[in-house]
């Protein structure tokens, strides 16, 4: 499912999903968006984190940037996947009821958010 048009919370992340073969594309990809929009960059893991099952790379943004930088990384992504998500402080709600995908979704590991 892809995002809404309309944000319906104030904050968000954008996870870009990548693999050794595509971490430069996925590193241009993201330094390209903080350029051109007001987001933080969090690292670049070339690990699973959380409950990412690829490496990624987290973009922080809020929703006076949502339907341009959502617009933009759906145009500019280049066959990567990005996992889009509310952050409201429920991880688990954040990462399901309000999660969306750009690309092909994966299969998220909710057991790291525990009980």
């Amino acid at each position: 499912m892809k995002p809404p048009e309309s944000p319906r919370h104030e904050r968000f992340h954008a996870h870009v999903y990548f693999d050794d073969r595509s971490v430069e594309q996925a590193r241009r990809l993201t330094e390209q968006a903080a350029k051109r929009f007001d987001v933080r960059l969090g690292r670049l893991h070339e690990k699973p984190v959380g409950p990412h099952p690829r490496w990624s790379r987290q973009i922080e943004f809020r929703a006076n940037v949502y339907p341009r930088l959502i617009d933009w990384l759906d145009r500019h992504r280049d066959g990567l996947t990005v996992l889009v998500h509310a952050d409201t402080g429920n991880d688990l709600e954040d990462h399901t009821t309000h999660a969306w995908w750009l690309g092909k979704p994966e299969t998220l590991d909710l057991e790291s958010f525990g009980d």
